[in-house]
């Protein structure tokens, strides 16, 4: 019998972070005391007003079918968003809203790539975008942020990756899973290199935006270029900021051309985003804001109180992000030690098995988003369960010979 799995499809590896908080929801269900540092999703409540104007919606009966990517009220306030926030000016109808943000990044990749198109993808990524490309029936190239650059591409690196084939470049800032944010100096000399290559058009993943530290200054691309507006999609949604990842709804806007072939994957895939979930997303954007610098503050003082425990591990180093709620510490003082178990740890893989088997912390390898030896950790939950996985990082480090 033949495989039933496609061509496309064998080419796509399984969610890593998906599978690690699988695997700790596990052996919790078996009874272990796990700590599960793996999923990238805030602890906080999904605000009152957000779910009264959800409520509000059912009882309004907005419960049926929408607009195949978004109602005209919720694309309004996105515009609305963009001018306020960002200085960018969209019409409604370059607006693209969809069932969360990975939906409207693989509609913009399924609608653009042809087979043997490239996507530059900079390590260390989000796992899902390179097989988002491979799916969508593109060769993603993926370009390595070294740590001593605070994970971020450099201007020559991106200039040796582009070929003619080039379709796409990916950038995520904050990023996932770093926590690195780039600065308006970082992007203008991206954009310099950019100039010279008019086929390659930018995607920015701003998903983690309202999470930044220390009076950072978030800008996005096609703010600090303007003259790249008209070849660059610029991603959002509502899932980190206002705490409504399980509502899916993620949006985008950029040139109309490209909006309308993302409407065109969206009118023959999921169709439309959840009605009620629009409407929230209504509220969400329109509504008080106040408690989403409240919030980031909660996470600067996580992130502080991680990044100082990791680095008091034996073998351990971690850098201080400018945003998101991750920490990628390294672990390369480590390879070639021995766990109490007798296993080598010979790659982040290994350490974190090790780790989640020693000690029942979970969290996710480097090797999944790109770059070895690291690890990440989601800092998106209590500060007592914080502390308590740390100190347990660190008595698993002490214990390596």
């Amino acid at each position: 019998m033949s495989s039933l799995q496609s061509v496309a499809l064998a080419r796509v590896k399984p969610s890593a972070t998906l599978a690690v908080s699988a695997r700790a929801r596990a052996l919790q269900a078996e009874g272990r005391d796990i700590i599960s540092l793996g999923a990238g999703e805030p602890d906080f409540d999904t605000p009152e007003n957000i779910k009264a104007a959800a409520v509000a919606a059912i009882q309004a009966n907005r419960t049926r079918y929408t607009d195949a990517d978004g109602i005209p009220e919720l694309k309004a306030a996105i515009a609305a968003k963009f001018a306020r926030e960002n200085g960018l000016t969209y019409a409604t109808n370059q607006v693209h809203v969809a069932p969360g943000g990975k939906p409207v990044l693989y509609n913009a990749l399924l609608a653009t790539l042809s087979p043997g198109d490239q996507v530059i993808v900079p390590a260390p990524y989000w796992v899902s975008y390179p097989d988002m490309v491979l799916l969508a029936g593109g060769e993603p190239v993926e370009v390595v942020g070294q740590e001593a650059d605070g994970f971020k591409l450099r201007p020559e690196v991106l200039e040796a990756a582009i070929t003619p084939r080039t379709r796409w470049l990916i950038l995520n800032s904050p990023s996932n899973p770093t926590g690195a944010a780039y600065t308006r100096a970082e992007l203008e000399a991206l954009a310099v290199v950019l100039r010279r290559h008019p086929h390659v058009w930018i995607m920015t993943d701003d998903m983690y935006e309202h999470l930044i530290y220390d009076g950072f200054d978030f800008v996005t691309m096609a703010q600090v270029a303007p003259d790249l507006y008209d070849r660059t999609l610029t991603v959002n949604g509502v899932s980190k900021a206002y705490s409504m990842t399980g509502w899916r709804i993620g949006y985008a806007a950029g040139p109309k051309p490209l909006i309308d072939l993302m409407r065109k994957v969206i009118s023959q895939t999921t169709s439309n985003p959840c009605s009620i979930s629009q409407w929230a997303a209504v509220e969400a954007l329109n509504g008080p804001q106040d408690f989403i610098p409240e919030r980031a503050a909660h996470f600067q003082r996580r992130r502080d109180l991680v990044v100082s425990m990791l680095n008091q591990a034996a073998g351990v180093t971690c850098a201080r992000p400018e945003g998101a709620f991750y920490v990628y510490p390294s672990i390369a003082g480590l390879i070639g030690k021995t766990a109490p178990s007798g296993v080598t740890i010979d790659s982040d893989e290994t350490f974190v098995t090790e780790l989640l088997n020693a000690e029942g912390v979970s969290a996710v390898q480097g090797a999944a988003f790109g770059l070895s030896p690291y690890f990440r950790i989601s800092y998106a939950t209590s500060d007592a369960l914080l502390e308590e996985a740390c100190a347990r990082i660190q008595r698993f480090c002490a214990s390596l010979g």
